[in-house]
């Protein structure tokens, strides 16, 4: 996979803790990608919902075993605090052997102490 994660992370636009999750999804180290999370994170992903890192880890397996992908990371957006939690978005443009081949995603983090507490993830528009 390759997340275009360097220039990006190297800018300082990014927490470290959504730096490191994008960096470890690239390398699909699903031990730090579930390192990330608070223990009652919830992930909403394909119209499901994981809640907790034994379903968050259960997840990324499944992700990492679906398809075969790169990821091109477009460009992020911070959104300020919302009832204490920071909010970022991280747009990526998704290439691979899936139904339809490309999508452009909206990456939604939630993050509170340090750790993402929720991550959204939606399609923002399927590219031909």
């Amino acid at each position: 996979m390759n997340t275009g994660l360097d220039g990006l992370a190297a800018s300082g636009s990014l927490p470290p803790v959504v730096s490191n999750y994008l960096a470890a999804s690239d390398r699909d180290d699903i031990d730090a990608i579930v390192a990330c999370f608070t223990e009652d994170a919830v992930v909403l992903d394909e119209d499901r919902q994981w809640v907790g890192a034994a379903a968050i880890r259960q997840w990324r397996e499944n992700v990492a075993s679906a398809f075969e992908y790169t990821v091109a990371i477009i460009r992020s957006e911070a959104l300020g605090e919302v009832d204490g939690a920071q909010r970022y978005d991280v747009y990526t443009h998704l290439e691979g052997d899936f139904p339809g081949g490309k999508v452009d995603l909206t990456n939604r983090f939630t993050l509170r102490g340090g750790l993402i507490m929720g991550l959204e993830i939606v399609p923002t528009a399927v590219t031909s």
